[in-house]
């Protein structure tokens, strides 16, 4: 059910694209408002509404309720939300560090000698 609303949405979807799209534009825009544009030119005046205007305003009508569908959908759905919701496997246990090497060595073992050889030439 969830897979075929999602595939009439995607064709509501490019239903809706290509009927705005068709559309006339209205004129000027924001660039009419500048010269002293009358309200007729300001609000659009009155148009008798077309095909393309009801297809545009069904298919917007409908895409939005099955978007609202599919959203309520998949809130609803049993798998988990989130990763940590899931079966996830504990993590492995953490090495512990090495001791750090001791600085003095210990009793017993040979010091090192602190005379430096003579340069050779």
């Amino acid at each position: 059910m969830y897979n075929l609303l999602l595939f009439f949405l995607a064709l509501d979807a490019l239903i809706l694209t290509t009927a705005v799209l068709l559309q006339a534009g209205q004129g000027g825009g924001l660039a009419s408002l500048g010269g002293g544009a009358g309200t007729e030119q300001f609000m659009g005046g009155r148009q008798a509404t077309t095909l393309l205007t009801r297809i545009t305003w069904w298919c917007a009508g409908i895409f939005l309720s099955v978007s609202l569908i599919l959203a309520v959908m998949s809130s609803n759905s049993a798998a988990p939300r989130s990763v940590l919701e899931g079966n996830v496997p504990a993590p492995a246990p953490v090495q512990p560090t090495p001791l750090p090497l001791p600085t003095t060595p210990p009793q017993g073992a040979p010091q090192p000698s602190t005379k430096t050889p003579p340069p050779h030439r």
